[in-house]
């Protein structure tokens, strides 16, 4: 049990995802307005819907090799390049866009090794019987395509009020899960936080609800992107964000129904 308390401390999701700062080189003078692009002077060739879903399925193989080899090959090595990983390379692409197609691989990797180690945690020999892995990518996928749906019909629109209140939202999340990882090192638990009590599961309710309204955000960088020309490596930089939600969403859901299967 000590062991598995190790590992499950690696769902720590990379921090600051949704900040959008100057980019450099592809595009002069860009500046940013509540989480939105605007004002590229493109001098390069700009991002496209399509570039940057093309991106994404890449990065999301990436993601599941890593995954595969972090389950395969369990070991908390994984759990602790998993979350350094996650945490550096989000800081260091936040501030080096132009090299987001470098950024953004290592990225999934090591989000790979985080999902590769919940899944054994909560879904592999240390867990419950009962399909908890399968259960878990069905309902993620699930989510994903409904709020794909949401988004496409404009039953629930991107304003900037709503990409605030998300934004600010999946920030305080994020402060939190450092704030668990800070503690757990000294041997303190948040109360109620990853529980299999009431509290704790309603908390966990609310992270993946947050977590699936921060697809809409990844959905509409893509367009919002294409629309104020912005350079063609904010494909691999907005593909990142968009590998981040779904591990995010998927970690949390594997957690949750190994809960319910009995597996806490």
């Amino acid at each position: 049990m000590a062991r598995r308390g190790m590992f499950s401390k690696s769902s720590n999701p990379m921090f600051g995802k949704n900040t959008f700062q100057n980019a450099q080189g592809g595009a002069q003078g860009s500046q940013t307005l509540d989480g939105h692009i605007s004002g590229y002077d493109v001098v390069s060739e700009p991002m496209t819907v399509n570039g940057a879903v093309n991106k994404s399925f890449i990065l999301g193989g990436v993601m599941v090799s890593a995954a595969v080899v972090a389950y395969m090959f369990a070991n908390p090595m994984f759990m602790w390049a998993g979350f350094i990983g996650i945490i550096a390379i989000s800081f260091i692409a936040n501030r080096d866009k132009e090299r987001s197609h470098i950024w953004a691989p290592l990225f999934s990797i090591a989000a790979g090794f985080s999902a590769g180690t919940a899944s054994y945690v909560y879904g592999g020999p240390m867990g419950p019987e009962g399909g908890v892995i399968s259960q878990a990518i069905i309902i993620t996928m699930s989510i994903f395509f409904v709020m794909l749906t949401l988004y496409k019909t404009g039953t629930i629109k991107v304003t900037e009020k709503f990409r605030s209140i998300v934004t600010v939202a999946v920030g305080a999340i994020m402060v939190v899960y450092l704030v668990e990882f800070a503690l757990y090192m000294f041997g303190i638990n948040i109360p109620f936080l990853h529980e299999a009590s009431p509290i704790g599961i309603g908390i966990s309710l609310v992270i993946i609800g947050i977590a699936s309204l921060n697809l809409l955000l990844d959905f509409d960088n893509f367009y919002k992107g294409e629309e104020m020309r912005a350079p063609e490596y904010m494909e691999w930089y907005f593909g990142m964000g968009l590998v981040f939600t779904l591990v995010w969403l998927y970690m949390e859901i594997i957690r949750l129904v190994a809960i319910f299967a009995g597996g806490d």
